[in-house]
């Protein structure tokens, strides 16, 4: 961790602070036609987005574990936006479901042009999925890479297709050690497991957009702001008062979110970069932990085989 901190720079440290308080990028460009699916769209930071993009007239595929809020929320877009909307239920705990849905989506004869990753959770105590897998680290990176990895081919058959990974500042806290990604050697701490789950996923989209280059398909990460969601609605009662009393005051409205995620998913300025780390919608460095590719290929390949794509 330490020769991490070394390696910061205080130019980017600046730019992120800048990036922070800066005007945001929006774009009007309609995306009807287009089909996107997006993951943990029932609250927060997805269901902002999936309002953004059905307002541009984008058909929307839903990925949730809750099937009454499902439909409640198709309803919703449906009747206020006039677009299609279906939802698919996976619980990003139980990898099995994961590979059903993408599973589902692959021999489906509609295509995808929009994959929006966001499904996350966060947990202040470590617990593990009935796989024995640290359960925020199974959600928050295992469930998107299998979904990414799954559906590449098909979004290839889309021109211009992209996909988005909706990561956070929390890489930061790093917490990634490829020899121990259960934390059984370690204690665990919340900041930490979450920046782990999220170091992983951003190691996996350099990886990716390797594997994409020539594809006409783009794989971006982007931070979704300081915002208000449900996330870590699941942890013990001290913790929810904390956050309800104390971080929530201090939070944006998710709604800028929602319009960034617009943005990524339909700027034409945007149609070729690829490979690259967001703050909302401007580009920014990501901490030197989470660009050491020798690491990211390590992680690539230890992703591949836990979560049974060998």
């Amino acid at each position: 961790m330490f020769k991490y901190l070394k390696q910061y720079k205080w130019a980017d440290m600046k730019q992120m602070m800048v990036n922070n308080r800066a005007e945001q990028h929006h774009s009007d460009v309609n995306l009807k036609g287009k089909r996107c699916v997006l993951t943990g769209a029932t609250s927060g930071v997805g269901w902002e987005a999936a309002k953004a993009l059905a307002a541009h007239e984008a058909s929307i595929v839903m990925i949730n574990r809750n099937q009454e809020k499902s439909e409640k929320a198709c309803e919703n877009i449906r009747s206020t936006y006039h677009v299609e909307c279906d939802y698919l239920v996976a619980d990003f705990i139980n990898l099995e479901e994961v590979h059903k849905v993408a599973d589902y989506l692959n021999h489906s004869d509609r295509g995808i042009d929009i994959l929006i990753n966001n499904a996350g959770m966060y947990c202040t105590t470590k617990t593990y999925t009935k796989d024995h897998l640290e359960t925020v680290f199974c959600v928050n990176h295992l469930a998107s890479f299998i979904l990414t990895y799954k559906l590449m081919e098909k979004l290839k058959k889309n021109p211009s297709s992209r996909i988005i990974q909706v990561n956070s500042q929390a890489h930061r806290f790093n917490g990634l050690n490829i020899t121990d990604l259960n934390w059984e050697k370690r204690h665990y701490i919340g900041l930490r497991g979450y920046g782990a789950s999220k170091t992983a996923q951003l190691l996996t989209v350099w990886e990716f957009a390797d594997l994409l280059k020539g594809s006409g398909v783009t794989i971006n990460a982007m931070h979704p702001g300081a915002v208000k969601s449900s996330s870590g609605e699941n942890n013990g009662p001290l913790y929810r008062w904390y956050k309800h009393n104390f971080i929530t005051k201090f939070l944006a409205d998710p709604s800028i979110s929602g319009q960034a995620l617009h943005y990524l998913a339909a700027a034409p300025e945007l149609s070729d970069v690829t490979g690259q780390y967001f703050n909302l919608t401007l580009v920014e460095k990501p901490a030197p932990h989470a660009l050491d590719r020798e690491i990211g290929k390590e992680i690539w390949a230890v992703s591949k085989k836990i979560a049974g794509l060998l």
